[in-house]
């Protein structure tokens, strides 16, 4: 402020109020009012689910709310950015996504985050495994009768994705170049949408992450093949995984949740220990299985090293499926 100049009540308040909150953050004392969580996909899919899940028990915990800030857009990045630029004070989190923070670092040229340098990473969520379905018209039962259909049709088949840089779209591309299939990339701006499409016979199949996919194929609105985890899932024992058609194809997606770079030490710890008590929960753990995820409890030094180790293993893939955009 300029020599001679009187501060105004609102600065006043103002300064008095940053004064008051110093000591809490100082001291780690989370929520103390409304969390702004900010989901990096559109309303409705897989990844809103489980997140709306994790906060409602969070709020539970707590007795504060979870406001849910759906910012989505090229595959998380817009969202992801959203976070970015949020002040670090404990009162904006969000969703770390695989996508974002593991694939985008290495699919795109330019990214408008740094995803060492710009975020808190506070700790896992879950894990889940993606899941191959095609619409009711495609006449292939298995992996091998797509594959078949595929090739000797190049060109004429789609596979939708949930957004360029998503596990969704490189376990269509790692299908694809696996199998040697010529097919064509349709990206949405999240799974809601992606599905509606695939429903509506617009494209003709997607690796949507596991939870809404089963659900629709249950329901027989659509046919559900394989899923792209190591392992078959608990949920669905009976649907082989693509490694049984093409061997070494594994492909998990995973989120946790994170804050802008620069929160408090005692915030991340206390954010951190409050996420792990809600994870720990009978109720959260099984509507988590019941859309086909597992709880993942990572702590912010396993998350911050896994989220590396991910970004690492994901950018032989990026680049052997030539996925790269500007």
């Amino acid at each position: 402020m300029a020599a001679g100049m009187r501060p105004t009540r609102r600065a006043v308040l103002g300064m008095g109020l940053a004064a008051l909150a110093a000591p809490a953050l100082a001291q780690g004392q989370w929520p103390n009012g409304p969390i702004r969580f900010i989901g990096v996909f559109p309303p409705g899919g897989g990844t809103d689910i489980l997140s709306r899940i994790w906060c409602q028990a969070m709020a539970t915990l707590t007795g504060e709310q979870f406001v849910v800030e759906n910012r989505s857009g090229s595959g998380g990045n817009v969202g992801t950015e959203a976070i970015a630029r949020a002040t670090p004070d404990g009162r904006t989190i969000g969703l770390a996504s695989v996508s974002a923070l593991a694939i985008s670092p290495t699919l795109y040229r330019r990214l408008p985050f740094d995803p060492t340098r710009d975020f808190a990473y506070l700790g896992g969520l879950w894990q889940l495994p993606n899941l191959l379905v095609v619409n009711n018209d495609v006449p292939a039962r298995t992996v091998p009768e797509l594959i078949a259909l595929v090739k000797a049709n190049p060109g004429r088949f789609s596979y939708a994705s949930s957004g360029s840089g998503t596990t969704v779209h490189l376990s269509g591309a790692k299908f694809a170049a696996q199998a040697g299939l010529d097919m064509i990339h349709v990206p949405y701006r999240g799974g809601a949408p992606a599905h509606v499409d695939l429903l509506g016979g617009r494209v003709h199949m997607i690796f949507d992450n596991i939870p809404q996919a089963l659900a629709s194929a249950r329901d027989g609105k659509v046919r559900a093949l394989a899923v792209t985890g190591a392992q078959r899932s608990p949920q669905a024992p009976e649907i082989p995984t693509m490694a049984e058609f093409l061997p070494g194809f594994a492909i998990t997606s995973w989120a946790g949740v994170m804050a802008p770079a620069g929160l408090p030490a005692p915030l991340v710890q206390r954010i951190a220990a409050l996420t792990r008590q809600a994870l720990a929960t009978q109720d959260l753990a099984t509507k988590f299985q019941d859309n086909g995820a597992t709880v993942w409890p990572a702590t912010p030094e396993e998350f911050a090293e896994f989220r590396a180790a991910e970004e690492r293993a994901f950018a032989p893939i990026i680049q052997a499926t030539g996925a790269q955009v500007d």
